[in-house]
């Protein structure tokens, strides 16, 4: 019984299943709204930046009570939920349009990885990407809670937010193949991590090593190898749709790839260094490694 009403209420819903991508009816689907609250977002952070910097001459981090560990818990929630939901409308689109993929001579695994000409956003796994884009504003959120904690701007995070939202938009707007499986593997590993983060925010244990950097450098891996089986069956099959937008979410992963690779070789280079001070450096590497935070989102398109 529980099974038959999860399915029902995260795949076979009228509202999911007659879900469309519309400028008019899907909020935050115009341009003009996604560069006005990218332009919002990073304007609130610098703006939060120097305000702290002018009424708090010192740098010491500033309390914020259980905010940390509810956001840490939200992002988690909702990663899980949406990771269920997109899992189980797949699993129902494969279901209900076998019969069409037998006359284009296509497999489930190569609908995850290309989607055929002329597909449009509407239906179930669009629902969960466009539940997807909206998660990223409140993992955006977590920028404000850095600066309150470290007191430090990273530009970076500004850029990598901004294009995580941008991206998300884009395979909804194009829609752009591969997203389903960057949306699963993306979803997974955050559940993950933001998991993690609230376990160690409420107090307990972390882990011994750089748990938080091995799981983005497991997600990126994974996203690499798809991207190549992406580029293959566009070819094979005589093309993907959306292809110019994952062109484009194809050289923002590889840019990050080769900045997690540089930061990964520099951090087991410095322990090697550091191997003969015992378990104090290991234990300070890690925890220089877990406060970097998530490059990207998959896509992961972003994330």
């Amino acid at each position: 019984m529980l099974i038959q009403s999860l399915r029902y209420y995260l795949s076979e819903h009228p509202s999911i299943v007659g879900f469309r991508w519309s400028h008019t009816q899907s909020w935050g689907s115009t341009w003009s709204f996604l560069f006005s609250s990218i332009a919002a977002y990073v304007a609130g952070s610098v703006f939060l930046h120097l305000l702290l910097l002018m009424v708090f001459r010192h740098r010491r981090p500033l309390p914020l009570g259980p905010i940390p560990a509810v956001h840490s818990l939200s992002m988690a929630l909702i990663s899980v939920i949406i990771f269920t939901g997109i899992l189980l409308s797949t699993a129902a689109e494969i279901r209900d349009t076998r019969w069409f993929w037998r006359r284009l001579r296509m497999t489930p695994f190569q609908w995850l990885l290309c989607f055929p000409l002329g597909t449009r956003p509407s239906g179930r796994v669009f629902f969960w990407s466009y539940i997807y884009y909206l998660s990223r504003f409140l993992h955006a959120v977590r920028t404000f809670v850095t600066i309150l904690r470290r007191r430090r701007l990273s530009f970076f995070k500004l850029f990598n937010h901004s294009i995580l939202i941008f991206m998300s938009f884009l395979w909804l707007e194009f829609s752009q193949s591969f997203q389903v499986v960057a949306i699963l593997l993306t979803t997974l590993v955050y559940s993950v991590v933001y998991g993690y983060r609230f376990w160690t925010a409420i107090g307990l244990p972390s882990a011994c090593f750089p748990f938080v950097v091995n799981c983005q450098m497991l997600l990126l891996s994974c996203n690499l190898l798809c991207h190549v089986g992406v580029l293959l069956l566009h070819f094979i099959k005589g093309g993907c749709n959306g292809i110019g937008a994952w062109v484009f979410n194809s050289v923002l992963n590889g840019a990050i790839l080769c900045l997690f690779l540089k930061f990964y070789v520099q951090m087991h280079l410095q322990k090697r260094k550091s191997g003969g001070g015992g378990g104090d450096h290991r234990f300070a590497a890690a925890k220089e490694a877990e406060n970097l935070e998530l490059v990207k989102d998959g896509d992961i398109r972003g994330l």
